[in-house]
């Protein structure tokens, strides 16, 4: 662990293309065109890897709000991207996905000093996934139609039925912190696939990507006023999207209480809503496994990403045979999961993305400690230079009351506990208010199938974590969401079911 304590967090320096995005006037893109906000207020930008204020952006006022929902309604009602031949949406969606490629490395860069996760992660993983977002819904846009269906209850050839799928209207769409790009990407593709158009809020904490996305947007030939982003907190700008009478969908991916606000408040004029919300997600490790290849997989189903993700493998639940050899491998891992500076090029794990986070996390982890958790790796911080390090963690000896298992941390902290017998862990894994993921390592398919059909999870991965593809729908069950996103049944979020019925 030496080795670990002695690592220099000095952030990097910038690149040219990254400091004169930083250094651009704080403006919203709304109806095609960068404005200034009617409001003079801005929320600072802080690289999380030291901790330093780098840039500003506009915190948006009421009828900044109302201006790009007024834009977005425009374009819908006068079907200048709704009517344009499918052909030319999937032409311009696969021209952003060009550009998201010809600028990765900018956008990487962006992406690593604004979350803090390493640029090298952020290449690999958030850029390409970027843009395949994009491509693979580009496909959709001349394909998604609806269908004819004789009907059941009257004479042949009497009446003639039909179905239509016509694209919802105006979406508001609120993305999370933790994959900025990856999650506005994943949010706009359907609604230029569909024929929709958008209102996008990134998250107060990391706007970069999303307001460097508007300009490819627009070098890419969107009309204006199809796609609108625009910057500010969730409680003003957010809460005010939700709510505005001409938004007829929101999308919303965050946390489970935030959700649960937002559902709410669509209520009141019955919006479409999907929420992709929290995870506290089971891994399930069988006696069988192969430990070199196992241990790593585990350690990164948790430490990936700093913990900052939705599906994190929280809770280890390995088989009492395997138990400590699998938790001896993860904490082998300790080096490789060090967290460093998001610019070191040796980089696995950057720090946390905010000192709200930082401290929520240390917090959870002297919690556990007071109930009794014992910690077998980590559960520190590290010497740094003013970042929000927190080290990759492991408690041990910990029971299903402790907070630390019931509930989201949201950071790289993983709970690890013994089973004996497969109805127990099946019941364990499922004992929690959330359903959004959940793993199982094994080399036996027959028993990968029947705990995989057990689980109440949206998705549940066998010898591998985290892993998702735009063709898979992906949603939670019980507290972790409402709908899917990605695949064909992401698609069908944004359109209406209208059905004619014609009498012959």
């Amino acid at each position: 662990m030496n080795e670990v304590t002695t690592i220099n967090r000095t952030q990097r320096e910038y690149s040219d293309a990254v400091k004169k995005a930083l250094g651009r006037k704080p403006q919203l893109f709304i109806n095609g065109e960068w404005v200034d906000s009617s409001g003079d207020a801005t929320i600072d930008v802080e690289d999380p890897s030291s901790g330093k204020v780098i840039s500003k952006f506009v915190e948006s006022t009421d009828k900044d709000v109302d201006r790009a929902i007024a834009a977005a309604r425009t374009a819908f009602d006068d079907g200048r991207w709704r009517d344009m031949p499918p052909i030319a949406r999937e032409k311009i969606m696969h021209r952003i996905a060009d550009l998201i490629e010809a600028h990765a490395d900018e956008l990487a860069e962006l992406e690593a000093i604004d979350v803090g996760k390493p640029k090298g992660m952020a290449g690999a993983v958030d850029v390409p996934g970027a843009a395949a977002h994009f491509r693979y819904m580009a496909g959709w846009a001349g394909k998604a139609g609806g269908e004819t269906q004789a009907p059941y209850a009257m004479p042949a050839g009497t009446m003639f039925g039909y179905t239509l799928k016509e694209p919802v209207g105006v979406c508001a769409q609120i993305v999370p912190w933790n994959f900025p790009l990856l999650m506005a990407c994943l949010k706009l593709a359907p609604v230029l696939a569909s024929g929709c158009t958008s209102v996008l809020k990134p998250a107060e904490q990391t706007s970069l990507t999303a307001l460097r996305l508007a300009d490819l947007i627009q070098e890419a030939g969107v009309p204006a006023g199809v796609i609108n982003i625009i910057t500010g907190y969730g409680h003003t700008a957010g809460d005010r999207m939700v709510k505005h009478p001409d938004v007829d969908k929101v999308a919303f991916t965050g946390s489970t209480e935030i959700g649960k606000l937002i559902n709410r408040n669509a209520t009141e004029t019955l919006k479409h809503v999907t929420l992709e919300l929290g995870g506290k997600s089971p891994v399930v490790v069988m006696p069988d496994v192969d430990i070199a290849e196992t241990a790593p997989g585990v350690a990164g189903a948790i430490f990936f990403n700093s913990g900052q993700v939705c599906v994190a493998g929280s809770r280890l639940y390995a088989h009492k045979s395997v138990f400590d050899k699998v938790v001896e491998g993860m904490a082998e891992t300790a080096h490789f999961w060090a967290p460093r500076a998001s610019l070191d090029p040796e980089g696995h794990m950057g720090p946390l993305v905010s000192k709200e986070q930082h401290e929520r996390v240390l917090g959870y982890i002297e919690a556990g400690k007071r109930d009794g958790a014992s910690v077998l790796m980590g559960g520190d911080v590290p010497s740094n230079d003013g970042g929000y390090y927190v080290s990759p963690t492991i408690l041990t000896d910990v029971n299903p009351q402790m907070s630390v298992v019931r509930e989201e941390i949201f950071g790289p902290v993983v709970v690890a506990q013994r089973f004996e017998d497969l109805d127990e862990v099946v019941k364990e894994a499922n004992d929690t208010p959330y359903g959004l993921a959940a793993g199982v390592w094994t080399k036996d398919v027959s028993a990968a199938v029947r705990i995989a059909s057990r689980l109440k999870a949206g998705t549940v991965w066998v010898n591998t974590h985290a892993m998702i593809d735009p063709a898979l729908p992906f949603g939670g069950y019980k507290e972790s969401g409402i709908g899917h996103e990605q695949g064909r049944l992401g698609l069908e979020a944004y359109f209406e079911t209208k059905t004619v019925l014609m009498k012959l």
